[in-house]
């Protein structure tokens, strides 16, 4: 029979009345010398850390990653080595929903990776699909607004949403992807995920190659059509939080096979688009994913607010063998993902048990600050350079040098850009008749709710990537085809020629 524990204060002061608050009679009032009373109320007022501004909502389980492909002649990186196995922590989110949303609500999933190698840990921060919105990070948080609650009605509001998303062309592909039902995947398990950016890998040599990353379900992607997703939002709003749970719990453990897209380096630099350009892809006829390894989860959290919930990934741990890219959405991604952790959860958020280095222990000059829980450097110095054994830089682990070149100003991509080409051949040559049938209803129900000049623009753009995806979202909504093909830029025998067809 095991030991009855005393309940404590959170300084290990044994408590012997936990129903009763101190107070002078009966009546009352009670007492400021309730210390415990004070502390209970003073730690249940601060239980709440702020929600994350972007993937509030999520689930998250350890599992492994191992890696079967020998990719030597591309990186370096130890955790990469054929054959290695890396513990690792994953998390999967709705991007735009607060923590309360459902989990079947049309919304990109954010797709996490902790790798916690003996080069210290590797986060890999993608979601479900392989483009973004947008390519300049100037616009995120104008986009983000839009995704969220109107200023005065504190709704979701579809005039926001399709308002920034048509002045906005870039976005027509992800928007493309994300009114399939590849916006309202079936479960965290039956998902990819993607880096959307592209990353550098370096081998020991320090050749340079441009990569991206894709998890590939191999439980086999399984989506919610509006309907499903809609009684689903109804009927549990938590399901694919619980799918999860419930399917490592089972002994189900779910896995993913990581493809890597791999180009070299001066090819990348003249490839037909531009690889920085997080709205596009790299169509697998040019670069075919190649099979690396493979992940796998196999335990659930023991305390979702300790595990789940203070989990942090930034894009910016980075180990030797991967480096960032000049993308520019990926470059702020790497101050704002650390900046927002800082705001979040403190300055020393990465003594969180869940975002310790397992394999490789800290050893920086970085010193105090908001809950420093550790020894803090003891007394060891904390300047560098010292002549004391403190810990000194490795120039093994600086990453080759690359070249960067051109006028400093406010520029877009330089490359010749269609932002509706791919839009278009996803709609035309990817998807089946059902796919588009759903993709036209979904987004017909949505932009439906916005005012009729927004649609029209809206619609223009769908007409640019493809006369069919235009003509039957305008036909869906009861617009004039002759003004969406006018507004689409069409000549005025083109704009005959869409109406007749």
């Amino acid at each position: 029979m095991a030991t009855k524990k005393t309940l404590s204060t959170a300084f290990g002061i044994p408590v012997g009345d936990d129903q009763n608050s101190l107070t002078a009679g009966k009546r009352g009032p009670v007492l400021m010398q309730d210390a415990h009373l004070l502390e209970k109320l003073a730690h249940f007022d601060r239980e709440r850390i702020p929600e994350r501004v972007v993937h509030a909502k999520g689930a998250g389980a350890y599992g492994v990653f191992e890696c079967t492909a020998d990719v030597s002649q591309y990186t370096k990186a130890k955790f990469l080595a054929k054959g290695k196995k890396t513990e690792v922590f994953a998390r999967f989110s709705t991007v735009g929903g607060e923590k309360g949303s459902a989990d079947s609500e049309r919304d990109p999933r954010g797709f996490a990776v902790k790798f916690y190698t003996e080069d210290g840990n590797y986060d890999f921060v993608g979601n479900n699909t392989p483009v973004f919105f947008i390519r300049d990070p100037l616009k995120f948080s104008d986009f983000i607004h839009t995704q969220k609650r109107h200023p005065a009605t504190n709704c979701k509001d579809p005039d926001m949403f399709w308002d920034f998303l048509s002045l906005t062309p870039e976005s027509i592909h992800q928007v493309t992807i994300l009114f399939s039902d590849r916006g309202t995947p079936a479960t965290f398990r039956h998902m990819n995920g993607y880096s959307s950016h592209t990353f550098v890998w370096y081998n020991e040599a320090g050749e340079r190659f441009w990569v991206q990353y894709h998890f590939k379900t191999d439980q086999g992607n399984k989506t919610l059509d509006r309907h499903q997703a809609e009684e689903m939002r109804a009927k549990d709003p938590d399901h694919a939080t619980r799918d999860l749970y419930n399917a490592i719990e089972g002994g189900e453990f779910p896995s993913w096979t990581l493809e890597m897209q791999i180009m070299p380096y001066e090819e990348g630099l003249k490839y037909r688009y531009d690889i920085m350009d997080i709205t596009k892809v790299w169509p697998h006829a040019d670069a075919p994913p190649i099979v690396v390894g493979r992940l796998t989860l196999n335990r659930n959290p023991v305390n979702y607010f300790a595990e789940v919930e203070q989990a942090a990934f930034c894009p910016g741990n980075l180990v030797p063998g991967v480096a960032a890219s000049p993308d520019k959405m990926l470059q702020a991604r790497l101050f704002s993902y650390h900046d927002t952790h800082i705001h979040r959860l403190g300055p020393n958020y990465h003594l969180i048990p869940v975002n310790q280095p397992r394999n490789r222990p800290e050893t920086s000059y970085q010193r105090d600050g908001f809950m420093r829980v550790d020894d803090g450097g003891g007394s060891g110095p904390n300047y560098w350079p010292n002549s004391f054994n403190g810990p000194a830089p490795d120039p093994a682990a600086k990453e080759p040098p690359f070249p960067v070149e051109g006028m400093a100003d406010r520029q877009p991509y330089g490359h010749a850009n269609d932002d509706f080409e791919q839009a278009g051949a996803l709609y035309s040559k990817v998807m089946s008749d059902q796919d588009r049938e759903h993709l036209v209803g979904n987004i017909v129900s949505h932009l439906g709710g916005a005012q009729k000049r927004i649609q029209l623009r809206q619609t223009a753009l769908f007409f640019k990537a493809h006369s069919e995806y235009g003509t039957r979202v305008a036909q869906g909504l009861g617009l004039p085809l002759e003004e969406v093909a006018r507004l689409a830029g069409l000549s005025q025998e083109a704009r005959e020629e869409a109406t007749k067809a």
